[in-house]
């Protein structure tokens, strides 16, 4: 909902009166990156802003979290070639180095960092790069289920379920692929001989569509994501940086795929993973059709956030 029917529009801005959200874009070598503030810069309080970050998916998934941080200012974004944000570099592959470049100029941009930093799925991929890569820009990572398959035990298994889903859309479409993308990340335990024994799942089963359109650039079915998912973290470098990082996993979700990439990717760390409410989207409203516990997520979020 918007507070006005024709939106004042400044310097390439829009301000919402009603939410006090501005939204920016920044001009990143190859893309226009689209990015939304909700507060004041610099900060009110002296905290630093909370960024929140997903990959593929987009600035709006956040908006239930981000209601419960009126306190903070709190910045979203749209990853290069996602939503808003317009790629001009030819390109349609989504990396965690490029994405961790962007995040970069974007921190520079806001000029009040290091930042707090909540990065969710392929976006908690972009964020532990991020640390690696430039670790002075992040206060505090809380990396939300990063779905990495080296830090499996089962990493082979991960990668060819994969792989199944993949060669699903692109056989029959988004519907197919969609259906086999849940049925693997809602597989509990290891990827046993048991998972790959199973029938192709049913579009119709999760409320997917039958019929093919077509298209094969889906940015979660088709390759262009596999960068995130064969991501290896730089240990050596993530231990040594200045962040204090705090893997995140759902409590209904530790026995998923992303939940145990997750308890994976803590043990690299040397940590144990921190366990936050309900399953990989438990920050989610009901508006995807997939309604974790805002509320209750955010505060287990404010807790963590508020020990640093």
């Amino acid at each position: 909902m918007t507070a006005f029917a024709l939106p004042e529009r400044r310097a390439g801005r829009i301000l919402t009166a009603m939410t006090k959200t501005q939204t920016h874009t920044l001009a990143a070598p190859g893309a226009d990156v689209v990015y939304d503030v909700r507060g004041p810069l610099p900060p009110a309080a002296g905290l630093p802003p909370l960024l929140m970050i997903g990959q593929p998916m987009t600035a709006e998934g956040f908006t239930a979290l981000a209601g419960h941080f009126t306190d903070r200012t709190v910045v979203t974004y749209d990853p290069r070639g996602l939503g808003r944000s317009v790629r001009r570099d030819g390109r349609s592959d989504h990396t965690p180095q490029q994405q961790a470049a962007d995040l970069h100029l974007l921190i520079e941009e806001l000029g009040a960092g290091p930042v707090d930093l909540f990065a969710s799925s392929g976006g908690a991929v972009t964020a532990l790069e991020l640390v690696a890569a430039h670790p002075g820009d992040v206060r505090t990572l809380v990396a939300h289920e990063p779905p990495i398959n080296a830090a499996l035990p089962d990493a082979v298994g991960a990668d060819r379920a994969r792989a199944a889903f993949h060669e699903a859309y692109q056989a029959r479409g988004f519907g197919a692929g969609m259906a086999a993308f849940i049925a693997m990340t809602s597989w509990t335990g290891e990827f046993t001989d048991a998972y790959f024994a199973q029938p192709a799942p049913d579009p119709a089963a999760y409320g997917m569509p039958a019929d093919d359109d077509g298209k094969r650039d889906d940015p979660l079915l088709s390759k262009s994501s596999w960068a995130v998912t064969d991501y290896r973290p730089d240990v050596a470098a993530l231990t040594a940086a200045p962040t204090r990082i705090v893997i995140a996993v759902g409590e209904e979700s530790a026995q998923l795929y992303t939940g145990r990439a997750a308890l994976g990717v803590a043990a690299l760390l040397g940590q144990e993973a921190t366990v936050f409410p309900s399953h990989h989207g438990g920050f989610l409203g009901g508006q995807f059709g997939y309604a974790g516990k805002p509320e209750e997520f955010a505060a287990k979020l404010r807790e963590v956030l508020d020990a640093a």
